[in-house]
């Protein structure tokens, strides 16, 4: 399917399920897709993702991953008290993006269009580049410090986890590139080798712990990841956010998307998504099918055993070495700042 088929049919969905909503305050394009040309071919591991905004202060569990027209749309909901000046919107680096260039599928109040003309110009001004970065940074720094080493493994492995790969994003904002989620660190191993700082790399991998593990290994833990994905799609009920990546709607995603990293020789790199999925199914387990947990335990525990992270102590370690890496990540980051030619500098 072409990116512009996918587009329209996620438009479609838009004004056939959600636009005549008292609450609905219009929907844009996110995501990986809003940089590709209208006919390139949208990935079979890849989504067409949509923002649909909402008068709701907080706003029920978004709806998640569908299909429409033949379509794989991700839907997620947004207050509309997140998008209340410009900048705000350029402070942000998950809403910041969307706003570059026009992805507006609809907008009754005129208030996102609005806001495409004041923040799009100054999208890549050094000042609102560099707060986002800060931004991406903040939200590793909270996230460590606040993670609770004692917690179940599952939500300690998330906890540590996702602050650990935003250190990725902290790179991409700063090489104003999608901070994408998935593919975040093959992204990141990208931007580095474009600006020169090949040394930066590696270091993101022994954070995350996967630099040691060769391809066979993960292969396997991908295959144990498969069993786990399955039963855990048969049981979930509990409305998780991430409830609709953990279905057989999502699993060329989850399952066949991280099949691919590895058969092309990106297997340090699939693993974050790996690991990610893993702790989602045991989320899952624990609420809806406790009996399900001891059996399937032994898998997550052989992949955290191969991350150096099973132990509390050893993920405390873990996320104090990452806090300690911050001062050499914000240096990568504010030379890809001053190296970017497309970042409008200070005069």
């Amino acid at each position: 399917m072409k990116v512009k088929d996918a587009r329209r049919a996620a438009a479609e969905w838009v004004q056939i399920h959600v636009a005549s909503e008292e609450w609905f305050r219009g929907a844009y394009y996110s995501g990986s897709t809003i940089a590709m040309a209208e006919d390139a071919v949208l990935p079979a591991s890849s989504d067409i993702d949509i923002v649909v905004v909402t008068a709701e202060d907080v706003p029920p569990v978004k709806p998640g991953k569908l299909v429409f027209q033949d379509t794989l749309i991700e839907v997620t909901l947004l207050p509309w008290n997140q998008l209340a000046s410009a900048e705000e919107v350029l402070a942000s680096y998950h809403l910041a993006g969307s706003f570059r260039r026009d992805t507006i599928i609809s907008d009754p109040s005129g208030h996102l269009r609005k806001l495409l003309a004041e923040a799009g110009p100054r999208f890549n001004e050094l000042e609102w580049v560099r707060r986002r970065c800060g931004n991406a940074r903040d939200r590793i720094e909270s996230g460590l410090r606040g993670l609770d080493v004692h917690a179940p493994l599952h939500d300690r492995l998330t906890g540590w986890l996702f602050p650990t790969g935003v250190t990725t994003h902290v790179l991409l904002v700063a090489a104003l590139r999608n901070p994408t989620i998935r593919l975040r660190y093959a992204a990141a191993r990208d931007v580095l080798e474009e600006y020169g700082l090949h040394a930066v790399y590696p270091q993101l991998l022994s954070l995350l712990g996967s630099s040691h593990l060769p391809a066979s290994r993960v292969e396997q833990h991908l295959n144990e990841l498969a069993r786990t994905f399955d039963a855990a799609a048969e049981v979930v009920q509990t409305p998780f956010f991430f409830r609709s990546d953990i279905t057989a709607l999502s699993r060329p995603i989850a399952i066949d998307g991280s099949r691919d990293l590895i058969n092309a020789g990106m297997h340090h790199e699939a693993v974050f998504w790996i690991a990610a999925t893993f702790a989602r199914c045991h989320q899952i387990f624990a609420a809806d099918a406790p009996h399900l947990q001891q059996q399937y335990l032994p898998s997550l525990l052989a992949l955290t055993d191969d991350l150096g992270v099973t132990d509390s102590s050893a993920m405390a370690g873990r996320a104090e070495a990452v806090l300690q890496f911050m001062p050499e990540l914000w240096g990568a980051a504010e030379r890809i700042l001053q190296m970017n030619p497309d970042i409008q500098q200070k005069p």
